[in-house]
């Protein structure tokens, strides 16, 4: 991971982006990261380095009043890979701009004089970097200078690290009642997709297309396996069409097998990822999405040959949801809204956007803004 210099300028500028109130009185505890390590750190932390901007989707959750307060360091991905919520930050806390940021761990080497600059008291890492992050012996070298590094995930398999990870942040930053508010407000709003599901005798689950990133290349078409956006498929009542073809979490299919499956249904990822691919045919969906727009991306990928002669478009059953529902612990929404989608009936009650707005208002300091689901108008 390469830190730009040129945003860094010296270790004065990072402590000046933190509280300048006295740190509480830190203590030596233990946890135990999603890969088994028990690492040592003072805590509460006052100084932490994000591996991934995006850990600022839970983060936020935690110190909601000043999300900022103890960030000295981050990966530059939040404003490349959702923009527009790196812009709704930047308008209320415009110090971020001048956050100090690096690349990330598949890129490059982690620049070690930077981190010891930064005084971080952790630096947490998101397990898709460990590869890289093993070849240069980054933990070793930062634990002989007294930086402990905890691996969390919210991406691989959510399903099973997204509470440990919360739990392991929360305890970290001395709010491990608050961080147990967020996994119970989460379990239960997956349970009212699951405890329903589980009264239907005989359930009928619609064979579901998965698409990642639809349009963010001309390839067709990369897809999840039998974790992420694909566990949730089946949690919300489908059957993932990929989990049988994809042996990990992320993979491809081939549009030839598509078509000869004929999916009840299609659902795309979709972000605003002009700073990746720009102009790209990817729909645009996070706050405050043009849909209009978006609706006109997504119908311009149903015609692609893999689904132009599918029952889902013939039927209208084709969606987009906001990719970055895989990169964080709100996938409790992502769910909601699927199961809306493969069985109407049985939650034409169910309001996935009340849920987002509620998550909004109960644990995060931006105000809501809708924009993160879009479905094609039945013919």
């Amino acid at each position: 991971m390469l830190f730009l210099r040129a945003l860094l300028g010296s270790a004065m500028l990072a402590a000046s982006l933190v509280a300048a109130a006295p740190p509480a009185l830190a203590d030596k505890v233990s946890v135990i990261d999603v890969l088994g390590r028990k690492v040592e750190v003072e805590a509460p932390v006052q100084r932490v380095i994000l591996g991934e901007g995006r850990q600022m989707y839970f983060v936020a959750a935690l110190d909601k009043d000043d999300p900022f307060k103890r960030v000295v360091g981050w990966r530059d991905d939040l404003s490349k890979a959702d923009p527009d919520s790196y812009k709704q930050y930047l308008a209320r806390y415009p110090q971020i701009a001048k956050l100090p940021s690096f690349g990330g761990a598949k890129e490059g080497a982690f620049d070690i004089e930077q981190a010891i600059a930064l005084k971080p008291d952790v630096l947490f890492l998101n397990v898709e970097a460990k590869v890289a992050s093993d070849e240069a012996s980054l933990v070793d070298k930062l634990a002989a200078v007294g930086i402990p590094v905890v691996y969390v995930d919210f991406r691989e398999k959510p399903f099973q690290n997204t509470e440990p990870s919360m739990r392991v942040i929360g305890k970290l930053f001395g709010q491990e009642t608050l961080a147990e508010d967020f996994i119970a407000f989460r379990a239960a709003e997956i349970a009212r997709v699951t405890d329903r599901l589980a009264k239907v005798a005989n359930l009928k689950r619609p064979l579901v297309m998965m698409e990642r990133a639809g349009g963010y290349s001309d390839d067709c078409c990369m897809s999840f396996g039998s974790e992420n956006f694909g566990k949730m498929v089946e949690i919300a009542g489908g059957k993932n069409f990929a989990s049988d073809l994809i042996p990990g979490t992320f993979g491809t299919v081939n549009p030839e097998a598509v078509v000869a499956a004929n999916p009840d249904v299609v659902i795309i990822t979709g972000g605003n990822w002009g700073a990746y691919v720009p102009g790209g045919a990817w729909v645009g969906l996070g706050p405050g999405t043009d849909m209009v727009e978006a609706r006109r991306k997504l119908a311009g990928l149903a015609k692609r040959p893999a689904y132009s002669q599918t029952k889902a478009v013939k039927d209208g059953r084709v969606h987009a949801i906001w990719h970055q529902f895989y990169n964080s612990p709100y996938q409790f929404v992502a769910i909601q809204e699927i199961a809306k989608w493969l069985h109407p009936e049985l939650f034409k009650d169910l309001d996935a956007d009340a849920t987002l707005k509620t998550l909004h208002e109960r644990f995060l300091p931006l105000p809501y803004e809708p924009g993160y689901w879009v479905s094609l108008e039945r013919k």
